[in-house]
């Protein structure tokens, strides 16, 4: 934490011209060397271009949140008012994004998980696609970001390899067969605090983008692939229209032809649930689909509609696609996806393997019902987390896509809007604040998503647990067991959990180890009280908890 009070020019003594500056500690040679003049000039001229509009747009979120909170619910765009209506299509989708029947997800930083990811598993089958992750699934500390960056460039160059030393075992890249490369980067409401224009942060998503698209964009063209992206968190027709001109204008500034990338956009927000066709329009020349975020969505039901005493969420183990509002946001993206010759993929099965024979099988068998009932409904592809279900996964969806499924007896205007009438149980409480120590201890350690329970749980599930548990608090729920949820009662809870965990600690690890856990784990449970507990209700964790602001520094 020291180093987050350093003052201003201590922190930015290093000046790269062109309006730039950054972090002294954070110009390391690795970063020096991914961020030459002319990526940093790029960079420079699409923030002078790009960042009011920006700042503009999560204003706008800003005031529509307002609205909310006074009781407005998001409503569909009157029908006709705007160009999309009508027959059109988005630009052909390129040969190498035609079969995406099951991708792996993950972060980018550790090169490890990206070679797992992108190889052959142990059944001898590999995913079509590996989303290689800067958002949900990485914490934004600079030393991840800069490994991501480098990560990449790797890749597409076929030279990615990692030695472990506590294995003696060299992990490469299997260049003849690895699944296809997608980069999500981060979000519009996301900073990169370590690259400053006169004094402004860098947006972190155009960052992220620039830099990959800069070191791998014409190498791919020049072996036939595309370059390939997921952009997260998106709102509204308006955000896809800042998106689609930037993408316009970092292909004009790197000489690549306009229209040679390709973007898949995670619809994950209620309002961009509501205006999905109207944002596929506005990219209509560089996107190839929608995914159905579908963990974002739950924390985004929760967080758009947190004042609305009627539409308080029941607990979050009991929200599945099988709910009629998630049913209804799944089958209306694959409708107007598929009706604009557009990809619509699927969501993401949480689930790890587990470590038995049995737990597998049970875990197995989860994956396996999750994407048959995906491939039935239409989608053309879904996620994992784990390369053990990318075969189960892959057997459920039999063709290369399923672009010719129209659901044509299904409205274009289903209601998206969540019920209030499942149960809120002191099971749920414990589930929550079980999951929030578990993460904060991950995110503390800089590393953005844990197995935990027989789940994968990434920033998503986190935000998902943390919005829910306030929700309850403030609208002062009653539980089936008949306690009423209190800043005081959630404390109590996070003292009970880690007692728990602490018994847990003691099963797997002694002397100085389990110490050190015990300690850990305390000081996880400490900060993730307070981020569940806060009167205020943050729209993000990765903006608004201490130790995020400090992210970029805990490696410097």
């Amino acid at each position: 934490m020291q180093h987050a009070q350093r003052t201003t020019n201590e922190l930015f003594s290093v000046q790269l011209g062109n309006g730039l500056n950054s972090h002294s500690a954070a110009w390391t040679h690795q970063a020096e060397s991914l961020l030459p003049d002319a990526l940093l000039e790029i960079v420079s001229q699409l923030h002078r271009q790009f960042n009011q509009r920006r700042l503009d747009l999560l204003k706008a979120r800003k005031q529509r949140q307002v609205k909310y909170d006074n009781g407005f619910i998001p409503e569909y765009l009157p029908e006709g008012s705007l160009p999309h209506h009508g027959e059109w299509s988005v630009a052909p989708i390129p040969k190498d994004l035609l079969k995406r029947r099951v991708e792996i997800t993950g972060p980018i930083n550790s090169k490890k998980m990206v070679i797992n990811m992108l190889n052959p598993n142990a059944d001898g089958v590999r995913a079509d696609m590996a989303m290689l992750d800067f958002e949900d699934s990485m914490k934004p500390a600079w030393q991840n970001v800069i490994d991501g960056i480098e990560n990449v460039k790797q890749v597409i160059e076929g030279n990615l390899k990692y030695f472990d030393t506590r294995k003696d075992k060299l992990y490469q890249l299997n260049t003849q067969n690895h699944a296809k490369v997608m980069v999500r980067i981060r979000g519009l409401h996301l900073d990169e605090s370590n690259i400053q224009y006169q004094g402004q942060n860098i947006s972190a998503g155009l960052f992220d983008f620039v830099a990959t698209l800069f070191h791998t964009g014409k190498l791919q063209l020049d072996k036939g692939q595309t370059p390939k992206f997921y952009v997260p968190k998106i709102e509204d027709y308006i955000e896809a229209r800042y998106w689609n001109d930037l993408f316009v204008e970092a292909q004009n500034l790197m000489n690549i032809e306009p229209g040679s990338l390709r973007a898949t956009f995670l619809i994950e927000t209620l309002p961009a649930a509501i205006q999905m066709e109207e944002i596929l329009y506005e990219l209509k020349d560089h996107i190839a689909g929608l995914n159905v975020g579908r963990w974002d969505k739950i924390f985004s039901d929760i967080k758009v509609l947190r004042n609305h005493g009627d539409k308080i969420m029941e607990d979050r183990s009991t929200i599945d696609m099988s709910k009629p509002w998630m049913k209804n946001y799944a089958k209306r993206l694959i409708k107007i996806c598929h009706s604009h010759s557009a990809m619509a993929i699927g969501g993401m099965s949480a689930f790890t393997p587990g470590q038995s024979f049995e737990q597998r099988l049970i875990q197995r068998q989860k994956v396996v019902q999750d994407k048959n009932n995906e491939a039935l409904l239409g989608h053309d592809g879904c996620w994992v987390s784990h390369p053990y279900f990318i075969k189960p996964a892959l057997e459920q969806f039999k063709n290369d896509n399923q672009l010719n499924i129209l659901l044509e007896d299904f409205t274009k205007h289903p209601d998206l809007i969540p019920a209030s009438d499942g149960l809120k149980t002191m099971q749920g409480l414990c589930k929550n604040v079980r999951v929030g120590i578990a993460y904060q201890k991950g995110w503390n350690d800089d590393i953005g998503c844990v197995s935990w329970d027989g789940m994968m749980e990434d920033l998503a599930t986190l935000e998902i647990s943390r919005a829910q548990t306030w929700q309850w608090m403030t609208h002062k729920v009653e539980l089936d067991c008949g306690q009423v949820v209190s800043k005081e009662l959630i404390q109590q809870v996070f003292n009970q959990e880690l007692e728990i965990i602490n018994i847990e600690l003691k099963q797997l690890c002694h002397g100085e180890k389990l110490t050190k856990q015990i300690n850990l784990f305390k000081q996880a449970k400490i900060d993730a009280e307070a981020l569940f507990t806060q009167k205020e209700f943050s729209d993000f964790l990765s903006l608004e908890s201490d130790l995020a602001k400090s992210v970029s520094y805990t490696h410097l």
